[in-house]
């Protein structure tokens, strides 16, 4: 994986801007820790930060393809495309001549073969910028999932992009402004496709192309889900799943480096850590590596709720004993977990104050761990909202709920929190954040596709797993791509292969529950291949520390901030509900609760460390 930066102005010569593309593309520096490039011409620049994973010799980037001793285009390129050896194959025989093995030069190929119609070949997750130097035209490219970031900013005369807000935040032409609807953005709990929390700034919506002219800025969707009638049998159906898992995986285990599995002991990573040790013992290589999380004192400490019925570690244990991974445990202290410098990192990271809590906290130190023996990972992302996991999917209130099911879920287990929010009631009362849910999802729910005839409970669930792969797994793979790419680690999920997301986004409720439970083809396409207690297991998300130590941690830090006079976010918040949080008889300790305190927390750390203005 790498970062991405750059600059395309039709009013100024870019030629004198070294400094500035270079100051964008260094933020980028964790993505790609392995070299650095820039390109530069008068009306566009370029600037790679590269983590080498496939060619480590041959795919320095930019990239450039000369037509007549001249450049005819550059790419700046991150991702992976899992089908470049076909697609290679294809061009060679077309005539094109290669001078690496790298996916990059075939995507620029691509590109030079099928014009600005090619990403709609691609299979992979990718988010590149491409300037044509014969049109002068720039263009920016996201993968069908959103998977890998990609941002800009129109200037007036051109555009800046970059593949976190931070690179475009270093130039001096796009100021860190917040208005309200960043803020209601920010507090919303949904990803909506196109938006940037930053005022002027975009992102590009997954699968689709942003082309830049000097007549200005237009946007073009190449890949969007489709409704189509399931004619498949139960039986066909679910081979049909296994093949494309046995596939997809087989493709996503292409790496020059070393690479591993996160695995929780749920259905999802379990099943992928089995399918690669599979794959790789077919081909005589293995045993596969891999991870997992866990916490000091989760045994002792972990009490059954609404979301986690059963603690990871004993089904992560079993799972590699039937695997035969190399496996290792990262386990994590509460000290670890509230330390302010790792908040800071995270904060850094994530560019703006949204997250998981301590849920971000173990996920960027695992992921440091991981990074110390692995480059790539493989992980579960996307098999709960294609095959419908979550509890909300199955619960009646939160499906007839006219909303977002997680919201319905979210606001549910809030009434019973004892600190739903700190932040003062003239504050939420401007944002009315329920009303900016309320829009957004009746935006959502227009978009859905339907199919004629389909009505009652089918017609739902089509819509609630639209709402899911469109608005809720995005904050998912937002969440996992910050996190990895912090430490430089690249991660790949299987699930989110659009072949697989297309078909089991047709196959029929009642197919995808048809032995009563939740994820019911997943389970039956890899009974095969994992213990039955794990296909067992009910649905249990990703692990947050149940330690007491942590919410007091997170209580003292608040005291201390409390008592900060000048602490930006001090006229943002409930000062009486905030003194009560704060107090360690009073104070939040529960999951729900306590991350009204770790949202504060964030504030704060956002506004004074990165400099940025609120225009409410």
């Amino acid at each position: 994986m790498c970062g991405i930066a750059g600059w395309v102005d039709y009013a100024r010569d870019l030629t004198r801007e070294r400094d500035v593309l270079q100051k964008m593309t260094r933020t980028m520096r964790n993505r790609g820790p392995d070299d650095e490039g820039l390109w530069l011409t008068s009306r566009a620049a370029l600037g790679h930060r590269r983590l080498a994973i496939i060619d480590l010799e041959g795919g320095r980037q930019p990239m450039i393809a000369e037509e007549d001793g001249a450049p005819a285009a550059v790419l700046a390129y991150t991702g992976e495309v899992y089908n470049f050896r076909e697609l290679r194959g294809e061009l060679e025989a077309l005539g094109h001549r290669f001078r690496t093995s790298s996916d990059t030069e075939v995507v620029l190929r691509a590109y030079l073969e099928w014009g600005a119609s090619f990403p709609e070949r691609l299979n992979g997750m990718y988010a590149f910028a491409l300037w044509d130097a014969r049109e002068e035209e720039l263009l920016l490219v996201r993968d069908r999932m959103g998977i890998k970031p990609l941002f800009y900013r129109p200037t007036g005369s051109g555009v800046l992009f970059g593949s976190e807000p931070k690179a475009i935040l270093a130039n001096p032409l796009a100021p860190p402004v917040v208005d309200e609807t960043g803020l209601r953005e920010l507090f919303a709990f949904v990803k909506t496709p196109g938006l940037a929390v930053f005022r002027d700034m975009r992102e590009v919506r997954p699968g689709h192309v942003v082309r830049v002219r000097r007549g200005g800025v237009t946007e073009r969707r190449y890949w969007a889900l489709e409704s189509r009638p399931h004619t498949d049998d139960l039986p066909t159906t679910i081979r049909t799943v296994r093949e494309l898992l046995d596939d997809i995986v087989a493709r996503q285990l292409i790496s020059d480096v070393p690479l591993c599995t996160l695995l929780s002991g749920g259905l999802d990573s379990s099943a992928v850590t089995s399918l690669a040790q599979k794959t790789l013992r077919a081909a005589g290589a293995g045993p596969v590596r891999s991870f997992s999380v866990d916490f000091v004192g989760q045994a002792e400490n972990f009490k059954a709720d609404e979301l986690r019925s059963t603690p990871d570690a004993p089904y992560v244990a079993e799972v590699q004993r039937h695997v035969g991974s190399d496996h290792a445990d990262i386990v994590l202290s509460a000290a670890e977990l509230a330390d302010p410098a790792v908040r800071a990192i995270v904060l850094r990271a994530r560019d703006i104050p949204v997250g998981f809590g301590d849920m971000d906290a173990s996920l960027y130190l695992l992921f440091r761990a991981i990074r110390e023996r692995s480059t790539v990972a493989l992980s579960g992302e996307s098999a709960d909202e294609i095959f419908g996991g979550y509890l909300w999917f199955h619960d009646p209130e939160a499906v007839a709920a006219e909303t977002f099911p997680w919201s319905a879920m979210r606001t549910r287990m809030r009434s019973s929190s004892s600190v739903a929010t700190l932040l003062a009631p003239d504050l939420l009362g401007r944002l009315d954040v329920q009303g900016y849910i309320a829009e957004r999802y009746a935006e959502a729910l227009a978009e859905v596709p339907r199919l004629p005839g389909e009505d009652g409970e089918e017609r739902r669930m089509r819509e609630i797993c639209y709402l899911h792969l469109t608005r809720f797994l995005q904050l998912l793979l937002d969440r996992k791509d910050r996190m990895s790419m912090a430490t430089g680690l690249e991660v790949r999920v299987p699930f989110c292969d659009h072949r697989l997301v297309e078909y089991v986004f047709n196959t029929p409720w009642s197919m995808k529950t048809f032995d009563g439970r939740e994820k019911s083809l997943l389970r039956a396409a890899s009974h095969d291949l994992l213990p039955r207690s794990v296909l067992e297991r009910r649905k249990s998300p990703y692990p947050a520390t149940q330690d007491p130590a942590y919410a007091q941690a997170l209580r003292g830090q608040l005291g201390r901030l409390l008592a900060q006079k000048d602490a930006p976010v001090l006229p943002l918040l409930d000062a009486a509900r905030a003194r009560a949080a704060s107090s360690s008889a009073g104070g939040p300790s529960d999951e729900v609760s306590r991350s009204s305190v770790e949202q504060v927390l964030l504030l704060n750390d956002w506004l004074a460390r990165h400099e940025v203005k609120l225009a409410l």
